[in-house]
């Protein structure tokens, strides 16, 4: 039993050891040369050895055995040797190609996959304002550093901001450093007071003080060609957005909330590919319109969905009193922290909005429940025909894996698993698969969501293909 128990070990810190002398190659890459490497869509960037580990672990749902890291350091350093241009490598899927090819030549084989990004030019990156900088706007503010990369992507030039008081900056700062829910910031910040800005892991972001989205001129920060990103969602139709394009070094405008009207209203990796240079607003839903759709799409063109309910479960929100106080909404006013609030959402309609072939098939209610964070929607639906819980949980485990839609759509089965488990889940949303049921044409779906991490990962998606920098994705996505 002991030399046993001591080969375990000696495995284990094999593959320590491998996945440590991954991490400067990852790195490097990513600073250098804006190459962002998962498995399975679990991201590899700026992880720990632990965590790289663990993301191997999950190709067992693939192959039955757990992915070797012997595989996937053998192509990391010939990528590091390659230099590639941008691209979005996912290590499990081209370890598993390379298998399959029949060549011993990685190095022939990684060339022939990269293609074009062998040669991709580098931008000179797109200026993100964001207007707001509250939960999701602080959550896009992290992610966005932390993707900063080479500095030809995304950079965060300026927050807009109503002062709240003589000390705002500090506090903002602070809010952005300390978080209840998600944790300490990753990194450095620092106030440079005599600037009005924060300094957050070298990021310099100028913090704009303004009650007005009409009159602020960006270019007098160097701002230029500018996304700006409205979390306030106080304007929703393309007149009150329009407002911050008639300020100099604004191009485009992103909406956090469902917008109203003829908007574009945008869930990534469903109806992205609409977005043309035309499209100087667009919406990016709802946190729960992107938590469904993507599923909802999968389910749809395998077993044809007729008609179905949607009943959110959702966690409380700053619109909500947390104890009993007026409110123009209805039963909004009572204790958010203390109640399970019926209320309204119109999730289920904004579907149609992405997926116009669920134009009045679906109906829609929401509970609001006292937690701070992580939601799940209830998909009761109704198909053309017969089908199983397996044939269900097959096609939706195999899409999470390889699938085009498996950067929105995670596929989970435990028994022991709660909400607080996906805080910090990069998905749009995470099929409980140990909770499905079918009965006939019938069945009952949950997918569990981070309405704020999740939904700010989708919304970097979208503001990425609106600058143009979406990286392209190696091996290339399935339907």
């Amino acid at each position: 039993m002991i030399q046993r128990a001591d080969a375990h070990l000696e495995a284990w810190k094999t593959k320590q050891e491998l996945a440590e002398r991954m991490i400067p190659l990852i790195g490097q890459l990513y600073r250098d040369h804006d190459v962002v490497m998962s498995v399975h869509g679990r991201s590899l960037v700026g992880r720990s050895a632990i965590d790289i580990i663990r993301a191997h672990s999950f190709a067992r749902k693939i192959d039955e055995v757990e992915l070797p890291l012997e595989e996937t350091s053998a192509i990391v350093n010939a990528l590091a040797t390659i230099q590639p241009g941008p691209v979005s490598v996912d290590l499990a899927l081209l370890a598993k190609g390379f298998r399959e090819s029949g060549t011993a030549d990685l190095d022939a084989y990684l060339r022939a996959e990269l293609g074009a990004s062998l040669h991709a030019e580098r931008g000179s990156g797109t200026d993100v304002v964001l207007y707001g900088f509250g939960r999701i706007g602080r959550l896009l503010a992290r992610i966005i550093i932390d993707h900063a990369g080479s500095g030809n992507g995304l950079n965060l030039r300026a927050i807009v901001v109503r002062k709240g008081a003589e000390n705002d900056l500090v506090k903002r700062a602070n809010l952005l450093r300390r978080d209840s829910v998600h944790g300490p910031f990753n990194g450095t910040i620092k106030v440079l007071e005599d600037e009005d800005a924060i300094l957050a892991n070298g990021v310099r972001i100028q913090v704009i003080y303004s009650d007005d989205p009409a009159s602020v001129d960006y270019a007098q920060y160097g701002i230029e060609d500018a996304i700006l990103v409205d979390n306030t969602g106080r304007w929703r139709d393309a007149e009150g957005l329009g407002q911050h394009l008639r300020n100099p070094g604004i191009a485009r405008v992103l909406l956090t909330a469902p917008g109203k009207g003829d908007m574009l209203n945008i869930v990534y990796g469903v109806n992205n590919d609409m977005i043309t240079a035309d499209h100087t607003i667009v919406s990016a839903a709802s946190c729960t319109t992107n938590a469904i759709t993507p599923v909802l799409k999968v389910l749809n063109d395998a077993f044809d969905v007729r008609r179905g309910h949607v009943e959110t479960v959702h966690s409380y929100t700053n619109d909500q009193n947390l104890i009993d106080n007026f409110h123009k909404g209805d039963r909004r006013g009572r204790s958010a922290a203390l109640n399970m609030v019926l209320t309204e959402t119109g999730a289920a309609k904004a579907v149609a909005k992405a997926l116009p072939e669920f134009e009045g098939k679906l109906t829609g209610n929401a509970i609001r429940v006292p937690t701070p964070d992580v939601s799940m929607a209830v998909l009761n639906l109704q198909f053309g025909r017969e089908v199983t819980r397996d044939e269900i949980n097959d096609r939706l485990e195999q899409v999470s894996l390889t699938g085009s839609l498996r950067t929105q759509i995670d596929y989970v089965e435990s028994s022991e698993i709660v909400s607080t488990d996906f805080v910090g889940s990069n998905r749009a949303g995470i099929v409980d698969g140990l909770a499905t049921i079918a009965t006939g044409d019938s069945a009952v779906v949950y997918v569990w969501y981070d309405n704020e991490y999740g939904y700010s990962c989708q919304v970097v998606r979208v503001i990425e293909q609106l600058a143009g920098i979406d990286p392209l994705h190696l091996p290339v996505l399935q339907s």
